[in-house]
């Protein structure tokens, strides 16, 4: 018996990459795929290629089932096709991870409206398009399972990632949100900030001089965690930020407060200024996403 038995999940961006390796997991833990993904370049630009039908054969030849969906998560009716092609092929839709990506890093004064817009339409309103369409089934049903794939250059920041950064952080806030509003009907919304040498991080081994991605980089490494989420077992997990270093799954901590200052009557600005440091400048929070050793502030991240 597999952990996904008799499940349905439809994963975004999974013809190649991490998302792959959420498909190709799945299946082996009983799970039917829809795998959906354009075919397009790292920077969203169309191609010739087919990795979804590319994706769905190597499942099929592990015994699954799979189809595959070729619509873009940027537009709201296309993602209705998309949660429709689990429905129409497996009769329901159980699990949904939302994991298709672009990247057009730029710094900000380089940066374009055009490249600002494209990563926000894939990854964030991308998010919000299918599960749009996908929650409404899962609380009809009294069962769900929303896994945001989000990034630590949103969490923690990354140089050059102003679009995809605030993408990646923006889908934590969904996730608080969704999950709240769900949870009492049987759905979890998680998310997860994968790491792995895919596409997208292959500049970062290149300019580090390695010639291959080393072992800790598997992208395949973060696939039994989302595997689990996706499960009957991970109900009790909930609104939570998880991610992947090395060999070891991890824990956000959630946003807080962590120093105060206060004054009786508040503050005028010169009281602010001569109070700060001592009450709260030496609890100033480092920013920057951890980089694989050697690596650090050469790129982007996935």
């Amino acid at each position: 018996m597999g952990m996904l038995d008799g499940r349905v999940s439809v994963i975004t961006g999974s013809g190649r990459g991490i998302g792959r390796e959420f498909a190709l997991s799945m299946a082996r833990e009983g799970a039917k795929v829809v795998v959906n993904d354009v075919g397009v370049a790292l920077d969203g630009r169309g191609t010739d290629e087919d990795p979804a039908a590319n994706t769905c054969k190597e499942i099929e030849a592990l015994g699954g089932e799979a189809v595959p969906s070729y619509d873009s998560v940027t537009e709201f009716d296309a993602a209705e096709r998309i949660i429709g092609t689990a429905v129409d092929a497996f009769g329901k839709v159980d699990i949904l991870v939302n994991n298709a990506g672009i990247v057009r890093d730029r710094t900000l004064v380089k940066m374009s409206e055009e490249d600002f817009d494209a990563v926000i339409a894939v990854h964030l309103k991308g998010t919000f398009n299918c599960a749009r369409h996908a929650a409404p089934l899962m609380k009809d049903q009294g069962y769900g399972r929303i896994i945001n794939i989000s990034s630590s250059a949103g969490l923690r920041g990354n140089f050059g990632q102003t679009n995809y950064g605030a993408a990646k952080a923006a889908m934590m806030g969904l996730t608080f949100v969704w999950s709240m509003e769900l949870g009492r009907y049987g759905v979890t919304v998680n998310a997860v900030a994968p790491a792995g040498g895919t596409r997208m991080t292959a500049s970062l081994y290149e300019r580090s001089g390695r010639t291959e991605v080393p072992p800790e980089q598997d992208p395949a490494l973060n696939a039994p965690l989302v595997t689990f989420l996706a499960s009957e077992r991970a109900g009790h997990v909930n609104g939570q930020i998880l991610g992947r270093t090395d060999y070891a799954f991890t824990l956000f901590q959630h946003p807080k407060q962590v120093a105060w200052m206060w004054r009786d009557g508040g503050w005028t600005p010169e009281l602010v200024a001569e109070y700060f440091d001592q009450m709260l400048g030496q609890h100033l929070q480092h920013v920057g996403m951890v980089m694989p050793t050697g690596m650090e502030h050469q790129g982007s991240g996935s």
